[in-house]
């Protein structure tokens, strides 16, 4: 048992740790908001059946559901020559990590998301994707490939610049 008496205490206590993972999956506060929120919305009707393990089967559904959105979404997404620059009270451009996080896939993403930011398994993170443990570790290690090969190459075209 997770000690969660019922809906509301789960989402009281895990609010915040929801919020991070779907703002790195969207990039986007608002759009974090709504993503959480519709990802509960689909999980109450299914709580007494997860209650006892509510927090993989939660971040599943936030996964797909950011998965659905991205594809619903990306013929109206609009680009930009220009990033603005935002530099945050930590001293660290989150904008950065964010366009990087966007760049890959949205099963990557969340893969590196689960993995490294929400600390999950690879197990842990194959369940919640519904994907096996495998397919997990060959996307981590594609995607950090991809990042490291953009760093790379920004770090190279600032050299010569």
């Amino acid at each position: 048992m997770t000690g969660y008496v019922d809906f509301e205490d789960f989402v009281v206590a895990r609010r915040d740790a929801l919020l991070r993972t779907a703002y790195l999956l969207t990039g986007n506060h608002h759009d974090a908001e709504d993503l959480v929120q519709s990802a509960l919305i689909k999980v109450v009707p299914k709580w007494t059946r997860i209650q006892d393990r509510p927090e993989g089967y939660v971040r599943q559904v936030l996964v797909r559901e950011s998965v659905n959105r991205w594809r619903g979404r990306r013929w109206r997404e609009v680009t930009t020559a220009k990033v603005p620059e935002v530099m945050h009270q930590d001293g660290t451009d989150r904008i950065a990590l964010l366009e990087d996080l966007r760049s890959l896939s949205p099963r990557q993403r969340a893969v590196l998301v689960l993995r490294y930011f929400d600390d999950l398994t690879e197990a842990d993170t194959a369940a919640a994707l519904g994907i096996s443990v495998e397919t997990v570790k060959s996307h981590a290690r594609d995607a950090l490939e991809r990042l490291r090969h953009q760093q790379t190459g920004e770090e190279q075209s600032a050299a010569t610049a």
